[in-house]
């Protein structure tokens, strides 16, 4: 009796063993990935906060603008917040003739609020010789295209250039005031910005807010 139970014994646990290790062997790995499994799910929230968040990135940064090469009477183009942003260097010229035609516009002194306080003046800018203006059209948002060399006036007689809208014929001077009789109820928005010096502008901030 005793040598059949010692046998039994032995051959039981002859017979379990491998399947005693393999299931050690199992467990341990599965604890193992569940394991790792926790440290990936707590490196993720971790590593992400090294990025911005997409409310930040939404937002959007400043950008900086090198206008030293702007020749007058040209414009060059940025993008700011995924918005195109004009920036215009205007001749004395055409500053003269901007109070030429106030009649023919919808808000000729920028009653309504499309610029920042520093930009409601008679150039809708800081410095009068530059225009900053968010290239979009206030009726559906499409971009209008600048339009120069007495092209404007095809448009609008005796003003030689301006911003023309082809979606739907909206019209805007060169402070990005618009014209009356157009599918556009407001000026073009003027962003803020401040210039870092002569030759550098500041896209997304000014001088002195917080």
């Amino acid at each position: 009796m005793s040598n059949v139970s010692l046998d039994a014994h032995d051959s039981s646990e002859t017979e379990n063993q491998p399947v005693s290790s393999n299931r050690r062997r199992f467990l341990t790995v599965a604890t193992s990935v569940v394991g790792g499994l926790g440290v990936v799910g707590a490196a993720v929230p971790f590593i992400a906060s090294w990025n911005p968040s997409i409310k930040a990135r939404a937002a959007g940064a400043d950008v900086e603008a090198d206008i030293s090469k702007i020749q007058p009477g040209q414009l060059i183009r940025v993008i700011w917040r995924s918005k195109p942003v004009w920036i215009a260097r205007r001749t004395p010229e055409l500053l003269a003739s901007l109070s030429n035609f106030d009649d023919q516009l919808k808000d000729p002194n920028s009653d309504e609020e499309q610029q920042p306080t520093f930009a409601k003046n008679a150039y809708r800018s800081l410095k009068e010789e530059y225009l900053v203006l968010v290239g979009i059209c206030t009726h559906l948002g499409c971009s209008p295209q600048h339009l120069k060399d007495g092209a404007f006036e095809e448009y609008v007689e005796g003003v030689p250039e301006g911003f023309f809208c082809p979606c739907h014929g909206s019209k805007f001077d060169m402070a990005g005031r618009v014209f009356e009789n157009v599918p556009a109820g407001l000026n073009l928005v003027v962003p803020p910005y401040m210039f870092i010096d002569d030759n550098t502008i500041l896209i997304g901030s000014e001088e002195g807010a917080a």
